[in-house]
C-alpha cells in the first residue's frame, strides 16, 4: 500500500510538472522592451566597453543575441507599425510618399488603421492583460478630438500610460527645435514672395497701373496675416499642444514634465506586473530614451563617460533591471518571454547647440536612422525565456522586428490572421535550434514608401546579398549622415540612383564599404536577376490602401486638438504629480 501511495504521489507530481512545463512552453507572459533611436553599438553585449548596461547584458547572457536583427523601417512610425502588425508598413498605409515619414502633431488625423490586426488585439482575445507604457507614435484621433480611433486602447491594449506622439527637442525648454531650421528653409522664401507680391499689387494699384479690387487685396493681406499669426502661435505653443502625458484616454500632464520620467514609466510597468502576477499578461514598455530631447534623473546625470546621451542609456538600463527584478521577485522569469530592441538605428546627426553629441553609436555599421544602410536598420535583438530558449547563444541569421508578431501570437495559441499577408516569421524554431536558417530569404527595405534596397539570403548559403537602387546623399559628402538636413530623405535631389544597383555581400563586407561589380563578383547579374524576380512577386502582393502619412493626415487640425484645461489656461494640468504626491502622503 505504501508503494502504491508513493507511485500515486509520483504520478500526481509528474502531472503537475507537465502542466507547469506545458504552461511555460506554450503560453508565457510577454514583455517587449523597445528603445527609441538606440544604436547597436551602445550596448555591452554588442561590444561597447565604455557604457554600462549590465541589465541588458544579462538578457544576452541568459538568452539569445540576434546579430542580424533588422528593423522594418529606419523611422519610428513605420517601424512601430510593422512591429505591431508583423507587416511591412507599406501594406497598412504607414509609409509616406512625402518627405515627412512620421507623425509630428497630436492633432493629426492619420494613424494605424483600425482594420489592422495587432498582436495586442489577438493576445487580448486569448485572455491576456495588455498594457502599453511609454511612446505610441501611431496616431490618436480621426474626425473628433475624442474618437480615439488610432489610440492604443483601440488597438488591443487594456491600459495606456505615455505619449501618443513622440519625445522631441521642442518638448523640453532649452533643447532647441527640430522644426526651426525646416520652417526657416520652407517658409522664409514663400513669405518673402507673398509679401513682395502683396506690396507690389498695392503699389501698382495706388499709382493706377493696375486696377485690382481693393477688397480682394485686403482679403489676400488678411488671409496671409492670419495664416502667419496662427503658424507663429502654434509653434510658440508647440510644447503645450503636442507634448503631454496620458493615462488611457485622459491627459494627466500637459505639458510633459521630464522630472523622474523614467522612474514614473518604470513604476507604471512594475505596478502592471504586480497586478497580473497570477494571470498571463502582455507588457510593451516603449521607452522615450534615447530620442532627443535627452534627459536623465539626478541619480544618473553626469555619471556616464558619454555625456547626457550615456546618462540616458544607463538610466534606461536601470529600468530594464527593475523589470527583470520584478519577474524574479514573483517567480515569473521562467514563465515570461522578454524581448529587447530598438525601433531603428542611432540618429547620428543629433548634435546639441553646444556641440555635444546627442546621437548614439551604430558600431561598425554605416549610416544611421532614416537610412537603409546597416547602421539605420540593424538593431539590438535579445530574447530571454529561461528553460525554453538556450542561454548565451548567438544567431547570425536575418531576422526582423516583424517576427515578434507571429512568434508571440503562436505562443499565446491564438490564430494568425488568414485574410492578409503576414511578413514576419515565427522565431521559436530558430531560437530553439530546431532549424539553422532564417525563413527570411528576402527582406525588402523601404525608405518611406519607396523600395530602397533588398536583402537576399540564399538557402544553404552563408552569403547575405544586399542591393541598393538608390542611396542618400550624405552632407557633407565625406560624413556618415545628412547633417545639413538633420535626417536623410528618400527622393529628388536628396538621393542618387544607381544603374546597375549597388551590390554588397554583408557576410564579407558588413560595413558596406566596397560595392561589388561584374569584375569582382562573377554572379553579379544572376544575383540581380533573382532579386528582381523577388521584387516582382513582392510587388504583386501589395494592394492600394489609404495613405495615413499624406499631407492631409499629417498636418495639424485644430478641431482634433486635445486640451486638459482650456486654451485660455494654456492647456495646463499636472494630475500625474498630484497623484504621486497623494500616494507619497498616504504612504
Amino acid at each position: 500500500r505504501k508503494k502504491m501511495r508513493f507511485l500515486l504521489f509520483l504520478l500526481i507530481y509528474q502531472c503537475a510538472i507537465n502542466r507547469i512545463n506545458a504552461y511555460s512552453a506554450s503560453s508565457p507572459s510577454v514583455i517587449l522592451l523597445m528603445v527609441d533611436d538606440l544604436g547597436i553599438g551602445d550596448l555591452g553585449c554588442y561590444g561597447n566597453r565604455t557604457l554600462r548596461t549590465p541589465n541588458i547584458d544579462r538578457l544576452a547572457e541568459e538568452g539569445v543575441t540576434l546579430t542580424q536583427h533588422i528593423a522594418a523601417s529606419p523611422l519610428c512610425t513605420p517601424s512601430r507599425a510593422a512591429f505591431l502588425t508583423g507587416r511591412y508598413p507599406i501594406r497598412s498605409g504607414m509609409a509616406a510618399f512625402s518627405r515627412v515619414g512620421v507623425f509630428l502633431f497630436s492633432a493629426s488625423s492619420g494613424g494605424l488603421p483600425s482594420e489592422e490586426m495587432t498582436f495586442s488585439k489577438l493576445l487580448k482575445k486569448k485572455g491576456y492583460a495588455t498594457a502599453l507604457i511609454g511612446k505610441w507614435h501611431l496616431g490618436m484621433n480621426c474626425e473628433r478630438s475624442n474618437d480615439f480611433c488610432h489610440h492604443p486602447l483601440s488597438h488591443g491594449f487594456d491600459y495606456f500610460y505615455g505619449l501618443t506622439v513622440t519625445n522631441l527637442r521642442d518638448c523640453k525648454p532649452g533643447q532647441g527645435s527640430v522644426f526651426l531650421k525646416g520652417v526657416q528653409k520652407s517658409l522664409v522664401i514663400p513669405l518673402q514672395i507673398t509679401g513682395i507680391a502683396l506690396v507690389s499689387l498695392a503699389v501698382v494699384h495706388y499709382i493706377g497701373l493696375l486696377r485690382a479690387p481693393f477688397r480682394a487685396l485686403a482679403y489676400c493681406f488678411l488671409i496671409a496675416t492670419i495664416s502667419l499669426v496662427v503658424l507663429i502661435l502654434f509653434f510658440y505653443n508647440f510644447r503645450h499642444l503636442n507634448c503631454f502625458l496620458m493615462r488611457d484616454h485622459q491627459i494627466i500632464q500637459q505639458p510633459l514634465s521630464y522630472e523622474n520620467l523614467t522612474q514614473r514609466l518604470t513604476k507604471e510597468a512594475v505596478q502592471f506586473i504586480e497586478r497580473n502576477t497570477d494571470a498571463q499578461f502582455l507588457l510593451v514598455l516603449s521607452y522615450l530614451h534615447v530620442h532627443t530631447a535627452l534627459y536623465a534623473s539626478k541619480n544618473f546625470r553626469g555619471k556616464s563617460k558619454h555625456g547626457l546621451y550615456g546618462d540616458a542609456v544607463e538610466e534606461m538600463d536601470w529600468s530594464v533591471g527593475q523589470i527583470l527584478d520584478m519577474l524574479d521577485k514573483y517567480n515569473l522569469s521562467d514563465k515570461t518571454l522578454v524581448y529587447f530592441t530598438s525601433d531603428q538605428g542611432a540618429h547620428v546627426e543629433e548634435i546639441s547647440s553646444s556641440g555635444e553629441v546627442h546621437g548614439g553609436y551604430n558600431g561598425i555599421y554605416k549610416g544611421g536612422k532614416s537610412t537603409n544602410w546597416e547602421g539605420g536598420i540593424r538593431v539590438p535583438g535579445l530574447l530571454r525565456w529561461p528553460g525554453v530558449i538556450q542561454a548565451g547563444a548567438y544567431l547570425d541569421e536575418p531576422t526582423s522586428n516583424m517576427d515578434i508578431f507571429p512568434t508571440i501570437v503562436k505562443l499565446a495559441e491564438a490564430q494568425l490572421p488568414s485574410d492578409r499577408i503576414i511578413d514576419g516569421h515565427d522565431l521559436m524554431p530558430l531560437l530553439q535550434g530546431k532549424v539553422a536558417q532564417s525563413n527570411h530569404e528576402f527582406l525588402f527595405h523601404y525608405c518611406n514608401a519607396y523600395l530602397n534596397a533588398v536583402r537576399w539570403h540564399p538557402r544553404n548559403s552563408k552569403s547575405v546579398w544586399k542591393v541598393f537602387f538608390f542611396t542618400p546623399n550624405f552632407s557633407p559628402e565625406d560624413s556618415n549622415g545628412c547633417y545639413d538636413s538633420h535626417v536623410c530623405f528618400c527622393h529628388g535631389r536628396f538621393i542618387t540612383w544607381h544603374d546597375p544597383p549597388l551590390l554588397f555581400d554583408l557576410s564579407r563586407d558588413p560595413e558596406e564599404k566596397v560595392p561589388l561589380t561584374p569584375k569582382t563578383e562573377r554572379r553579379f547579374y544572376e544575383i540581380l536577376r533573382v532579386i528582381h524576380l523577388a521584387i516582382e512577386n513582392h510587388t504583386r502582393s501589395l494592394h492600394a490602401v489609404p495613405n495615413q502619412l499624406s499631407w492631409d493626415n499629417l498636418l495639424w487640425k485644430p478641431w482634433l486638438q486635445m486640451c486638459c484645461s482650456s486654451v485660455f489656461q494654456s492647456c495646463y494640468c499636472d494630475h500625474d504629480s498630484e497623484r504621486n504626491l497623494l500616494e507619497v502622503n498616504v504612504g
